[in-house]
Formats: C-alpha cells, sequence, structure tokens
C-alpha cells in the first residue's frame, strides 16, 4: 500500500525536504507551504480539497479554486489523485452533485462517508477505480469499536467471498497500523508524523534533536506495515463486536 504523510511538515523548510524526500504526501489546499518541496522530491502525491478543515471550522469549501489548483499540478509527474470536493457531513445528493460538476480529463477520488449508505458506496465502488473512505457522523473517529463494526459492514458491501474489494481503496486519516493491516486499502494519509514530529514528550529520553528527524521515526514506524491483502472478517472488525 502507499503511505501519504500530510502536510505541511513544522520544523522549517530543511526538516521538510528530509523528511519528504522518498516519501509519498498528501497536500491540503488550505496549507500548501510545502507543495515546492513535495513537487521536488517525494515520490507521488495526492491533493486534498480541505473539506474535513472546513467541516471542523465551519468555513466554506472554496471549489472553483481548488478545481483551478489541481489543473494546474495534474501534469506534474508525481500527481497521482485529488480528492473530489465534498461535504462531510452533507446528504448523498449533495455529494453526487459536486461529483457531477468534477472536471473529466482530472484524475479524481469520491469520497464515501461512513454515514451514506451501502448502496451508495457500492454504486461508487462500480464506476471509480478508486473510493476513499471518510469517517463522519456517528463514526468519526476512526479505531472506535462502533466504527470497527460500520467499516466491516462496509467491507462486507463491496468486498467478494474472497475478501477483495470491487476497486481500490483509500483510508482517510487511516494510516495507523492498527486500522490498516486489517483492511484491505492500496493507500491511506494521516499527519500522524507531521504533527507529532514536534512533540518531543513522546520520545522519551532518547529523542531526536529536529522535528523531521522525529518525523522520520514515525513516519518509518508506519510505513514498516502494510494493508491487509483481503478483507477478514475474522480480524479487528469482529474482535470490536
Amino acid at each position: 500500500m502507499i503511505h501519504y504523510h500530510g502536510t505541511p511538515v513544522g520544523g522549517g523548510r530543511l526538516d521538510a525536504a528530509k523528511f519528504l524526500v522518498g516519501r509519498h504526501a498528501l497536500v491540503p489546499f488550505p496549507r500548501q507551504d510545502d507543495m515546492g518541496i513535495v513537487a521536488d522530491v517525494c515520490q507521488s502525491f495526492v491533493f486534498d480539497n480541505g473539506a474535513f478543515s472546513v467541516w471542523k471550522k465551519g468555513g466554506q469549501l472554496d471549489v472553483d479554486g481548488y478545481t483551478r489548483w489541481v489543473d494546474d499540478w495534474h501534469r506534474h509527474p508525481g500527481f497521482d489523485w485529488a480528492l473530489i470536493p465534498d461535504v462531510i457531513d452533507g446528504d448523498e445528493n449533495a455529494n453526487d452533485r459536486l461529483l457531477e460538476q468534477w472536471p473529466a480529463h482530472l484524475p479524481g477520488v469520491p469520497v464515501w462517508h461512513l454515514h451514506e449508505s451501502f448502496e451508495r458506496l457500492q454504486h461508487l465502488a462500480s464506476n471509480w477505480k478508486t473510493v476513499a473512505f471518510g469517517s463522519s457522523g456517528q463514526w468519526a473517529m476512526p479505531g472506535t469499536k462502533s466504527w470497527w463494526v460500520r467499516i466491516g459492514a462496509a467491507m462486507d458491501a463491496i468486498c467478494d467471498e474472497h475478501g477483495r474489494p470491487m476497486c481500490r481503496l483509500h483510508g482517510l486519516r487511516m494510516l495507523d497500523p492498527t486500522i490498516f493491516t486489517s483492511l484491505p486499502f492500496a493507500s491511506a494519509d494521516s499527519t500522524n508524523a507531521s504533527v507529532n514530529g514536534g512533540s518531543i514528550s513522546r520520545f522519551g529520553m532518547y529523542t531526536p534533536p529536529t522535528a523531521g528527524q522525529r518525523a522520520s521515526v514515525i513516519a518509518d514506524r508506519i510505513e514498516s506495515h502494510n494493508s491487509a491483502h483481503v478483507w477478514q472478517r475474522s480480524g479487528q472488525a469482529e474482535l470490536a463486536i
């Protein structure tokens, strides 16, 4: 699987460059601070429309501005795809309208939110090469018992009898080995390394001296794990029921 690390990375441009070299990055539309570094040193990168931040702050997503930004960058050889604008707690019709407005020439990935119907998930999985899973509603916190029950039911809805999903799956805010090692994700993302690289207390007495080095330690630990190759009901989700 591909491990996308969210940016920006704290500690200055040199720290960011040292951390990001050879890795895969996720760049959010509202925080393009490290875009130049990402374009130069990362193996590949994806774009996040910033809907989660907008949802948390109660703002308004600039759909046109985001689409122009994706259009400017999508020909870069390291560009993989962009998350199509979505409303995290919106209804299915609102999110389907945003999908319809997305330009066909731009590599986009739709988001299925956990509070939405499995019918919509199956429809997306049947019509898109990749679908992103977004935690929302009463399942807004990845890794909780109720979240595992919901994600398990979703996997049952789109995986065949061998546990193979209908399309490639991406886990939003799910780059946690306790999560992705039980799910057949092609990729996942989180800001764990970039955010917690600034935390000295979590390392104890053997603390790497710079934020970039601390972020690298966190990222290396994450990247030493891979996703599950198939969905198995005997995994983490069943233990949570």
